[in-house]
């Protein structure tokens, strides 16, 4: 047997070969480059992706922003600016979901079922890619946030391991996405089936209002909320007192394995029966 034939023969199971970690590797980055070159042809879906959180800032910041106390002595425009970063990277996955429906109508995965591939690099592949397009789009919002006010206040080594939290939530959280688009395997379904299970998540959580003001029966579920953990983590590491870094990083982390593990894991096995 040549060794041409040996590789080929190892790639459908590379996770249980020797090696196997480092192709596995080798086929997301792939995946990833493919991903990326795609969304650079559709430029417009980037342009569409910043707008939607530019558009709460604006809202939230010139709108409510009078009528809503932070917490402490801090300005409401960078306690808001600093739970609409975690909201974006969340609703990102939305868009994990139906680019791999996408994939799954057009019978590209059909495609990379027939070749020698590792099972998770689809799903790697798909959330790497989600990840960089979110370093763009919070890019964008650090700058508009400057703009109208907004100012990281905790140094900046406090600032970058913020938005590194954020980041990896939003890869985390992907795999949730990846979850939807390999159960419903239709762009539209997984749009419709994804809003009502972020949405509540997403208003009953930190980002927008302090906890405290929220009716005392809906508190509990808010306070153990994984986007109020993170966000209130993300404030803590962004703009210091009063929020607290510790337990909600522990907390927060939890949660983070805990997705990851849970949906990643069903949607490899979910993937290995589309």
């Amino acid at each position: 047997m040549t060794p041409t034939t040996t590789t080929t023969a190892a790639r459908p199971d590379v996770e249980t070969e020797e090696g196997g970690f480092g192709l596995a590797v080798q086929d997301s980055l792939t995946l990833v480059r493919r991903n990326l070159t795609s969304l650079r042809r559709q430029p417009q879906l980037l342009v569409f992706t910043a707008i939607q959180p530019i558009i709460f800032i604006l809202l939230f910041r010139f709108v409510f922003g009078g009528a809503i106390q932070a917490p402490g002595n801090i300005d409401y425009v960078n306690y808001l600016l600093t739970g609409i970063f975690v909201q974006t990277t969340t609703f990102s996955a939305i868009q994990t979901g139906i680019g791999l429906a996408d994939d799954l109508n057009k019978g590209i995965v059909d495609r990379f079922k027939s070749i020698p591939m590792s099972r998770g690099a689809v799903l790697a592949g798909r959330v790497g890619a989600d990840a960089i397009r979110n370093v763009f789009v919070v890019a964008i919002m650090v700058v508009v946030g400057y703009a109208v006010g907004f100012e990281f206040t905790n140094g900046v080594l406090g600032a970058v391991l913020a938005l590194l939290l954020i980041l990896a939530f939003g890869s985390a959280f992907s795999t949730f996405g990846a979850f939807l688009g390999l159960r419903f395997k239709n762009p539209e379904t997984v749009q419709a089936a994804a809003f009502p299970m972020i949405f509540p998540l997403v208003f009953a959580s930190s980002i927008f209002v302090p906890v405290q003001t929220l009716p005392g029966w809906l508190q509990a579920f808010v306070k153990v909320n994984p986007l109020t953990l993170v966000t209130d983590t993300v404030r803590g590491l962004a703009l210091g007192q009063p929020f607290e870094v510790w337990p909600n990083l522990g907390w927060a982390l939890l949660w983070m394995t805990a997705i990851v593990a849970v949906f990643g894991t069903i949607s490899v096995r979910l993937y290995r029966k589309a």
